[in-house]
This record gives structure tokens, C-alpha cells and sequence, in this order.
């Protein structure tokens, strides 16, 4: 038996091109030894190399919804009015504490998942607020009209009639 620890890409690809021609080996045989072998190390070069990152909440409630084949108005009484629950799953307002835990306790979400960040975006055609504006920019102090002051521009213009 040839079995080494898969190290790079090139070995993960041939452990796994080795484990489909394996597939249907018998339990308890060279060849089913070898298989099982080959998916032990495969799936631990995956979970060290290719992590799976947990779901956004959001998804997640949706795909709650789906498995338990539930419609959104199942959410209004966990997280309140028809348009708080579109707003929440349109990415425009995010969980609560409160939302959080009863969309855990009744959905069984996992509660890792429904802290995760999410990001909020703002309607179409909604104005940006002045607390996420940027600042307006102001001239810097190397401008030549701030260098001179207020009423030296005011001076030349009546100098120059």
C-alpha cells in the first residue's frame, strides 16, 4: 500500500481521482482499506485547507424557511409587522437581540449563525443620511484664494477697476 499524507494540490487531486476509482470497493478488502484510508486523509487535508465559512443569518432564515416549507409571514410574529420582516430580509435593518432569540428557541437556528455580521443596504432611491455622508471636503490650507484671507480677494477685484 503506497499512502502518503497529501501535502499540496496536486496530491489532493490524486487521492480523490484514486477514491472515485475505488468507489464501489467492498468493506473489509485490500481495495476497501485503501479507499477508506484515502477519504480519511482527503477529508483532513479539506478541513485544514477549505474551511466552510458558516451562512449569513439572512440566508440562513431564509433557507429555514424553505426546509420547513414556510412562508414569510411565518416570521411576523418573531420579528413583528410584514414590513419589518421584508426590511430584515431584504438586508435593510438587522437582527435584534430579541429577534435573535426567538427565531433561535422557534426556527432552531443556531445562534452562531444569526450574530454573524450582516451587511445593511439602503433601499433604491433612498438619499444617503448625513451620519453615513461623507464630510463635505474643504479647501486645504496650500489653496491660494485661503492663503490670502477673506477680504484680500475682495481688495484685488476693486484694486484692479
Amino acid at each position: 500500500m503506497d499512502i502518503k499524507p497529501i501535502r499540496t494540490e496536486a496530491d489532493h487531486d490524486a487521492a480523490l481521482a484514486e477514491i472515485e476509482r475505488l468507489w464501489d470497493a467492498r468493506p473489509e478488502t485490500p481495495d476497501g482499506d485503501r479507499f477508506e484510508i484515502l477519504a480519511t486523509l482527503v477529508d483532513s487535508y479539506e478541513r485544514k485547507h477549505t474551511p466552510i465559512l458558516p451562512p449569513d443569518p439572512i440566508e440562513a432564515i431564509k433557507f429555514r424557511l424553505e426546509q420547513q416549507g414556510l412562508a414569510r409571514a411565518a416570521l411576523e410574529p418573531l420579528l413583528g409587522t410584514r414590513a419589518r420582516v421584508s426590511e430584515i430580509l431584504n438586508g435593510r435593518r438587522k437582527l435584534t437581540l430579541a429577534m435573535i432569540r426567538a427565531l433561535h428557541r422557534e426556527l432552531a437556528i443556531p445562534l452562531e449563525i444569526l450574530v454573524a455580521e450582516t451587511e445593511i443596504t439602503p433601499p433604491r432611491g433612498t438619499p444617503v443620511s448625513r451620519a453615513t455622508r461623507p464630510p463635505p471636503s474643504r479647501p486645504s490650507s496650500s489653496s491660494p484664494r485661503s492663503s490670502k484671507g477673506r477680504g484680500a480677494s475682495r481688495r484685488s477685484r476693486s484694486s484692479s477697476r
